[in-house]
């Protein structure tokens, strides 16, 4: 089928459906006030943040039912996560605004989470369930004045879900699913995610507790030449979360977390464009232990937090090596604790200070067939003091401003800053006006630094982004349209060097800046409470250097519609521009790139309630058109799809 014939029939379609809206004018939308709590670490009303922040509320995670956390987050404007529409097992890249995995920074209620002996000191998205999941909020732009090093393009902030007000609730589900390239039309089932949670609350305590598992195979990570079959990898994944909190006053609540994950799959990789390592005898796994203590207080003039975390995490490989015939293994192990308290002081009804101290500690080791690196000389902390003020007055004026220091055990401080106007007409014209400018900083990782490629003498990454936007509500809030245009500057990147003549290699601050800009837009249409429309546009601009696997267009449109109050239907597109990969060529011993085509995806999901709000059923389809398209070179990426799941709630 013509590409261009289906772009247009679906921007045709986007076009009669505002088109209809215009008409539907009588027709009456409950609005409920949506609150955020992203941009200053407590719930305050969407509508006086001078951000664009992304909500995905739980409603909105039922309706994308069978779904990973990387292609629920891939739909949102301006967020590209590479790698989602590959096998199971593949690792992830998260584009956002012309940045990648160690510019954006992970939240999980309030935790900042990340692997700590990683060369990108990232979060691997891949460990979390999406069905553990209450909601996330997504919020662009450098935000390290609340949230410290990594908040450089964006903060992924995910809330887990909480306790029924119920003595008790049970949850469990089940589905299965198909897991095929474009070439392969086996539609057995080869993916399956399974799980059942347990909560309520009794008195003063409220509890949760929930067990998910997730397995397939059927696909090779790399893409088999025609004639050829690859081995299936498999993936797994087993996930316990525990969480218990006690009201010990009307005032001061008590709560602990705890949680244990294990991912283990086999992966490929390629050494070069000469060929690829393809055996099941490579092999990956890794564990993740992680617990807490939250306490909140609230007095007359505000709210008091404390968020503590400690995290253990251990990655362990064994690889084939074609050129000895054996198995090599390598082990990585990683602890970090964190402590952030805070307090909002609310100085009358227009103005508050948040005010607050995070401390992060991060130690490592790692035990290779090439170097090994010792605890004790692999570790560093930071200790940051930060304020927020935030100003709301009565005719429409919002100041969101605030700054922090970053005193960091190696390299010394750190400020950073923000300053975040809006401004809002009122009912009568309802229109929000927005500008930032923010800046933020990327702290060189535990394996920069002191791994056998490390470099000491590594200072942080700077970024700076300023952006302009607005927001509209029109036909009495039915349709919300929003725009907002960034430009982004990074100084003292990340880079490798590699010495030809001595062999000598090791990471450097790449001197020079760099820059982003791009557009992010997002329409929101529900003419009544059966039909909603969600459509998105990004354009990201980029210097070559931060060029790979960045498209410059994308676009995510998504139509919700309620045949009756028990069966429901979606169906969204998503269209992914051109993107630019590099590969090592082992020919001519240097590093390649090429240009890889764009594409674009169809999908639909159909559920059914059985019994209102107790049992439901889903099937979705993913890739109708069975695309061949690829995310990354020389990788396999899925073809037409089904699934089938099972919902039952007591």
């Amino acid at each position: 089928m013509n590409k261009n014939f289906i772009r247009i029939s679906a921007i045709s379609a986007l076009m009669t459906t505002c088109g209809y809206a215009q008409q539907q004018d009588s027709v009456k939308v409950n609005q409920l006030q949506e609150v955020v709590i992203s941009d200053t670490k407590f719930a305050q009303s969407k509508e006086k943040s001078g951000k664009v922040i992304t909500k995905i509320s739980s409603e909105e995670l039922e309706k994308k039912s069978g779904q990973s956390l990387a292609k629920v987050l891939s739909s949102v404007a301006g967020v590209e996560i590479n790698g989602n529409q590959s096998a199971n097992g593949k690792n992830l890249g998260y584009y956002i605004r012309g940045g990648k995995n160690q510019q954006v920074l992970v939240v999980i209620d309030g935790n900042p989470v990340t692997d700590a002996s990683g060369i990108s000191f990232e979060y691997d998205l891949r460990l979390l369930p999406v069905d553990q999941v209450e909601s996330i909020e997504i919020m662009k732009g450098a935000s390290s004045t609340l949230y410290g090093t990594g908040a450089a393009t964006a903060v992924i902030n995910i809330t887990l879900k909480k306790s029924s007000k119920k003595a008790i609730q049970a949850n469990a589900y089940f589905n299965i699913g198909s897991n095929n390239t474009s070439t392969n039309e086996k539609y057995n089932g080869q993916d399956f995610n399974q799980g059942f949670s347990v909560n309520g609350t009794v008195s003063k305590v409220n509890y949760a507790a929930s067990i998910n598992s997730t397995e397939s195979g059927g696909m090779s990570q790399i893409a088999a030449p025609e004639n050829v079959k690859y081995e299936n990898d498999r993936f797994s994944r087993v996930n316990y979360l525990s969480k218990i909190g006690f009201k010990a006053t009307d005032n001061l609540t008590l709560d602990f977390f705890g949680n244990y994950d294990i991912l283990k799959n086999d992966y490929d990789f390629s050494y070069d464009n000469t060929g690829f390592n393809d055996t099941n005898l490579n092999t990956s796994s890794t564990e993740q232990f992680r617990f807490g203590f939250s306490p909140k207080f609230k007095y007359t003039k505000g709210e008091f937090v404390l968020n503590s975390s400690f995290t253990k995490l251990q990655r362990d490989y064994t690889e084939f090596n074609s050129w000895t015939s054996a198995l090599d293994n390598s082990l990585y192990e990683s602890r970090s604790v964190n402590l952030d308290a805070f307090n909002k002081y609310k100085w009358n009804n227009n103005f508050y200070i948040v005010s607050g101290v995070n401390y992060q500690f991060y130690d490592m080791l790692s035990e290779t067939p090439y170097a090994n690196i010792k605890r004790e000389n692999t570790k560093f902390n930071t200790v940051d003091p930060y304020f927020t003020g935030v100003y709301s007055s009565k005719f429409g004026l919002n100041i969101n401003a605030g700054a922090r220091l970053n005193v960091h055990s190696e390299y010394g401080n750190q400020v950073v800053y923000n300053v975040n106007p809006s401004f809002s007409f009122g009912k009568d014209v309802p229109l929000k006006l927005l500008a930032s400018y923010s800046t933020a900083y990327v702290t060189p990782s535990l394996y920069q630094l002191y791994s056998e490629f490390g470099n000491t003498k590594l200072t942080p990454e700077e970024n700076a982004t300023i952006e302009t936007g607005f927001e509209v509500g029109l036909l009495k809030k039915k349709m919300v349209f929003n725009a907002v245009a960034f430009y982004r500057e990074q100084n003292n990147s990340f880079g490798f060097f590699y010495d030809a003549v001595t062999f000598d290699s090791y990471y450097i601050n790449i001197e020079g800046i760099n820059k982003a800009k791009g557009i992010e837009t997002e329409l929101s249409l529900a003419l009544n409470s059966k039909f909603k429309l969600n459509a998105n546009y990004t354009f990201t601009q980029v210097d070559k250097n931060l060029e790979r696997l960045i498209p410059k267009h994308k676009v995510n449109a998504s139509v919700d519609y309620s045949i009756t109050n028990k069966l429901f239907f979606n169906v969204n597109y998503q269209y992914v521009d051109g993107r630019q990969d590099v590969f090592y060529d082992g020919v001519n011993f240097d590093t390649a790139t090429v240009r890889l085509d764009s594409y674009q995806l169809v999908n639909a999901l159909i559920k059914y309630e059985l019994i209102k709000n107790r049992i439901s059923v889903f099937g979705s389809a993913t890739n109708i058109l069975n695309e061949a398209f690829v995310e990354n070179i020389g990788y396999s990426t899925r073809g037409r799809n089904f699934r089938l799941g099972l919902n039952i709630t007591l």
